[in-house]
């Protein structure tokens, strides 16, 4: 199975592109360890100021069998030209001088803010990643739910119902990144990831308007996601969290429900980096499950810092804050 292509970079291989201060690869460390969609994704200089067009096949020549003496029509494929946009993903800190400098240490205790930072956007953006929706906050960008949430259109093939009615319902994502399927986006332009700008000192004010000297710091992420083969993605959704039970045969089957989904996504039809993502509660019963069942469909791989991930059918599994277990019903 081919692996994310040379033009799609992680957040570590921008980082290692840009100037050689140091700031920017730190943070792209950071944001692989706060929240592992954001690296696993990719990303790829779009090819415009708002984001990326591409063009997608919608058609292919059948052919025409032939007698001697006769001949075929001409044929041609059919293309559509899809436009993805990214959005502006922004914050400051302040910080008082004078608490910076009670710390003994104004850089490390700058830094430990940054991280506060780095882990808050990056949890925004991954629930963007997940449920942006431009018709209702046309500031954000179009998201996976709001791409797969009709069981009616040409793409429900790619969408399994847990059966749930309710209202905490969650979702098991199956994604192939690669440049040919899905990957991140940023402007034209611009820079990849999360950029960190040190203002240095600026004169603050408090509620009252009394001024006081302080640091701070802008930060900016422009991103946006391209989905190229609607194939390489599929969802499991309308799982009622208050249904899973920890055997499969009384509850929601996420066992099942996800060999499906592995079809779905068919490696010998699309190729990418396949990776499952599930909410806490999911990876929970998905875990127990397996141990209940016959089935040996979930083992574990032992990574190099020590972490241990789960894999489905050799497919990592990997959980993700920015999921909800609170979703309506998809229909």
């Amino acid at each position: 199975m081919a692996t994310l292509g040379t033009n799609v970079l992680t957040l570590q291989d921008w980082a290692s592109r840009l100037d050689p201060d140091g700031s920017i690869a730190v943070v792209a460390e950071l944001l692989a360890q706060v929240n592992p969609i954001l690296q696993d994704m990719g990303w790829k200089e779009g090819n415009l100021p708002t984001g990326h067009k591409h063009t997608i096949r919608a058609g292919l020549p059948a052919g025409a069998w032939r007698l001697l003496n006769y001949g075929v029509s001409n044929e041609k494929s059919k293309t559509v030209q899809v436009t993805d946009t990214t959005g502006m993903l922004e914050s400051y800190a302040e910080t008082d001088k004078k608490l910076a400098k009670l710390n003994g240490n104004e850089k490390e205790f700058r830094a430990s803010e940054d991280v506060a930072f780095v882990e808050g956007l990056s949890q925004t953006l991954a629930s963007t990643v997940f449920y942006g929706n431009t018709q209702t906050d046309p500031e954000k960008f179009l998201g996976l739910s709001a791409r797969y949430n009709d069981l009616s259109a040409p793409n429900a093939t790619n969408i399994v119902s847990g059966g749930g009615s309710g209202a905490d319902n969650a979702s098991v994502w199956l994604c192939a990144w690669g440049e040919r399927t899905g990957f991140g986006l940023f402007p034209k332009g611009s820079k990849a990831g999360l950029e960190v700008e040190d203002l240095g000192q600026v004169t603050l004010e408090d509620a009252a308007g009394g001024k006081y000297e302080g640091y701070r710091t802008h930060y900016v992420w422009e991103a946006g996601l391209s989905i190229r083969d609607w194939r390489a993605f599929a969802r499991l959704c309308n799982i009622d969290v208050s249904d899973l039970t920890e055997d499969a045969a009384t509850g929601v089957d996420l066992i099942t429900n996800m060999i499906k989904l592995t079809h779905k996504v068919d490696p010998t039809k699309v190729m990418g980096k396949r990776v499952f993502y599930v909410s806490e509660t999911v990876y929970l019963f998905l875990d127990l499950q397996t141990y209940n069942s016959s089935q040996m469909n979930v083992s574990y791989k032992d990574m190099p810092h020590g972490e241990r991930v789960m894999m489905f059918r050799g497919i990592p599994v990997k959980k993700v804050d920015a999921l909800l277990e609170t979703e309506a019903v998809v229909s």
